[in-house]
């Protein structure tokens, strides 16, 4: 713990996915950061009218902060709360608007209600930043192929997807002219009625573009499926998060049907 204590940079990359009032004139932070994963911050002095962090501490905008060590872990084994020393615009997109808001904002709680605190995950975080700039105001084919190949990369960090080449029972290679169903508890299996939804040629591309690592190889992956890749990925997501509704998918629907 230590050693890799030490190898954290004073000055690290960042990203805000929530903040919440502290006191008249502190937030809580929740950050997702490259180097050490999701922490929670306290920002002392963010609301005050003249402070410099009120406009840096935005969602959806690279930063680069300098944080306080945690100190010792108290009686009850909690450690004391890291503080925000300092914080600056790393330079990037402008704030995403309409759809392509409450698509960030719809990220952001993926983030939230699956990544452990203080757990890195730096491809992760890469492919965030790299997602951000594909979001646009219509639900068109790029936006919503960046949004598919962020789900996948987050299940594959967490080590909830199985590999996409192999159906996982036997483990033998696909056939690429059969269609699978993706299931959380079995994994990918060969099916024959309507819920089979993705060939296995396709599952192939999927798997090889994740071992690329490259965010627009998955993303060209993702495009030749996105309506049945949509169905797959949103089961597999409602299963991990305990079957609990997201906030942000729930907004979208009523607004949706609202303007309808």
């Amino acid at each position: 713990m230590k050693g890799r204590a030490s190898r954290v940079p004073s000055v690290q990359q960042a990203f805000v996915l929530h903040h919440y009032d502290w006191s008249e004139s502190s937030l809580i932070l929740d950050l997702f950061t490259r180097e050490q994963g999701r922490l929670a911050v306290v920002a002392k002095g963010a609301k005050r009218p003249y402070s410099q962090l009120r406009a840096v501490l935005l969602p959806f905008q690279r930063i680069l902060v300098g944080l306080s060590k945690p100190g010792k872990a108290t009686e009850e084994g909690a450690p004391e709360v890291v503080t925000l020393r300092t914080a600056e615009w790393a330079g990037g997109n402008t704030l995403p608007g309409g759809a392509a808001l409450f698509s960030g904002y719809y990220l952001n709680e993926l983030l939230l209600k699956l990544l452990a605190r203080q757990d890195p995950h730096p491809a992760l975080f890469d492919a965030y930043a790299a997602t951000l700039p594909e979001l646009h105001d219509a639900e068109d084919a790029q936006s919503q192929a960046a949004l598919r190949a962020f789900e996948l990369r987050l299940l594959s960090e967490l080590g909830l997807l199985p590999d996409l080449s192999l159906a996982t029972l036997t483990q033998q290679p696909l056939d690429p002219a059969r269609r699978y169903a993706l299931s959380a508890e079995s994994g990918v299996i060969a099916a024959s009625d309507d819920s089979a939804l993705l060939s296995g040629s396709s599952l192939v591309q999927l798997q090889a573009a994740l071992l690329h690592g490259s965010p627009a190889a998955l993303r060209q992956a993702c495009q030749d499926d996105l309506p049945a890749l949509k169905t797959v990925l949103r089961g597999l997501l409602l299963y991990h998060l305990g079957h609990r509704p997201l906030r942000t998918r729930q907004v979208m629907l009523d607004l949706q049907n609202l303007l309808n």
